[in-house]
């Protein structure tokens, strides 16, 4: 496949998947809302913070360096091989679920049963949704190889629909049952999530459009597990992906621990009570919305991008000229879309934070540490945008060798995030854990943008400029936050409704002035994004 074939499939995978992910976070902010009004803020804690790290803890364990290694190369590969080798995330699976629903049942704190009833069925549903989503790997990583957008569009959305409907019709009808509720919603959405990437290759498997586009599998039975033989001997897997896979498990297990550092301390240090975890945890997901529904799927999605593009631990010499051209203004456009993002968040939310929770969940959340919890992490918002691209280059193209060295680097981080989340956490209470997370993002992307300077150097390209956006949006950028900042103090929050909408009108004249003069300056990532992210929607709409 060309390399812009590729960048063109890529950029419909991230705009699509963008767009799910406003659908997925409107739909759990409007069922969280909800709750709040039936579920005390305890049960809320638990399910989102321990019972959810549960899950995710042995979802990522168990497949996120397979996926890194099977997706990286070529689609063109064994592909039988590689399915055996996504199998093993079942046995795994079922190993660090066993474990880890061991740790949860009987090394932690259990809840007081009055308060949050049914917490060990909980465990046992959390850990076993995690097995059952598993076993669609090697249908996802299939799907996401070869880009099947529609497919991870209609999946995702159906699951989260199923699981929202579920979970409001029990706590309307059954509010006492506590954790059952989400139990049962959790596994049916991964029940829903599988069934739909099953029933898409039974039916697509065979098709005249899988031989139209020469799909490497042809059956459903190619799917199993099963040894294959070739000209060498006999063997089960292809080892070089196995080797890396070993290589990305090593980094995936602390890029778990700096990934969810703060859910760690809460969940094994007991720094916050459940209540305080369920707040803490409600505004992190509403600072996180941005993070989750672009930052997140663009990093998927060019991570693919790359690792097709250019060859993993090839000198930027020996890749092709116009690939390594391709990559690098992409790289570039990219890091300067996420950072405008990041700094308009991050410039618009200081003034917007305390009337964002007073709206959306009342006193409860807009008084005491909710506002500043909310301000801070709109900072953090700037750190994960840059993080999540730089770091999507880097894992793209680092050779195993290189993955190993990093290793040691994610150990010795930490360990340093560890400690300094502890600390901050001690002094500043749930505002610490904020704080230290962009210490930790700090670190990786002076990482990532070292690696990134050191590849580009013996070339003309220089992506890392798309980190300097232009003096005068940087300009309107300081005085939007200067205004902002004096409009809240004189109009919010306390002060009625007419003094809200005089702050916010403030806000989106300032907003707009800033996407004035973006338009204006940034002349070349307007055009990338109007040419790559919405050009099936312009079409449609002409």
């Amino acid at each position: 496949m060309a390399a812009q074939d590729v960048l063109g499939q890529t950029a419909r995978l991230a705009s699509s998947s963008a767009l799910l992910q406003v659908l997925f976070r409107v739909v759990t902010f409007g069922l969280n809302a909800f709750t709040l009004r039936y579920l005390s803020r305890e049960l809320i804690g638990v399910v989102n913070v321990r019972l959810t790290l549960l899950y995710s803890t042995v979802g990522f364990l168990a497949r996120e360096a397979f996926r890194r290694a099977c997706l990286s190369g070529s689609a063109k590969r064994n592909w039988t091989k590689t399915i055996n080798l996504l199998w093993l995330t079942v046995p795994l699976g079922v190993f660090w679920s066993l474990i880890l629903g061991l740790v949860w049942l009987y090394l932690l704190e259990v809840p007081d049963p009055s308060v949050v009833p049914h917490y060990q069925a909980g465990v046992v549903a959390f850990g076993l949704s995690a097995i059952i989503e598993l076993l669609g790997e090697p249908f996802w990583v299939l799907a996401q190889a070869h880009l099947f957008v529609r497919l991870k569009v209609i999946a995702e959305s159906l699951s989260v629909v199923s699981k929202c409907i579920l979970t409001v019709t029990l706590v309307i009808l059954y509010p006492h049952w506590g954790l059952y509720i989400f139990s049962l919603a959790q596994l049916l959405y991964v029940s829903v999530l599988v069934a739909c990437y099953v029933i898409y290759f039974v039916m697509f498997l065979g098709s005249p459009e899988a031989t139209k586009k020469s799909f490497p599998v042809a059956r459903m039975k190619a799917l199993l597990p099963s040894f294959i033989e070739d000209e060498v001997s006999c063997t089960f897997v292809n080892w070089k992906e196995a080797r890396l896979t070993w290589s990305f498990f090593k980094q995936s297990f602390l890029k778990q621990i700096l990934t969810e550092g703060e859910r760690y301390m809460m969940t094994f240090l007991n720094v916050l009570n459940f209540g305080d975890q369920g707040v803490y945890d409600i505004v992190n997901n509403l600072g996180s919305l941005v993070a989750r529904f672009i930052f997140l799927p663009i990093e998927e999605s060019f991570y693919v991008f790359f690792a097709k593009v250019l060859e993993r631990g090839k000198t930027v010499k020996d890749q092709k000229q116009d690939d390594v051209a391709m990559a690098a203004n992409v790289l570039e456009l990219l890091l300067k879309f996420v950072l405008l993002i990041g700094l308009t968040i991050t410039v618009f939310g200081y003034a917007y934070s305390q009337l964002a929770l007073d709206i959306y969940g009342g006193s409860m959340l807009s008084s005491g540490t909710g506002p500043d919890l909310l301000r801070c992490y709109s900072l953090y918002v700037l750190f994960l945008a840059v993080n999540g691209v730089t770091e999507c280059f880097t894992f793209a193209l680092m050779c195993k060798e290189e993955v190993d060295r990093y290793n040691f680097v994610m150990l010795a981080l930490s360990f340093i995030f560890l400690c300094i989340s502890y600390f901050l956490t001690h002094w500043y209470g749930s505002v610490g854990f904020i704080l230290a997370n962009c210490f930790n993002m700090g670190i990786r992307i002076a990482h990532s943008t070292h690696y990134i300077y050191h590849y580009f150097r013996e070339s003309t390209h220089r992506p890392l400029m798309g980190l300097l956006p232009s003096p005068a949006l940087l300009l309107v950028y300081f005085i939007s936050a200067v205004l902002t900042a004096f409009s809240e103090v004189l109009f919010c929050c306390d002060k009625g409704w007419m003094a809200r909408l005089i702050h916010i009108s403030i806000g989106a004249l300032c907003l707009a002035a800033s996407l004035v003069t973006m338009f204006c300056t940034e002349t070349k990532l307007i055009h990338f994004v109007r040419s790559q992210f919405l050009s099936r929607y312009l079409k449609k709409g002409t």
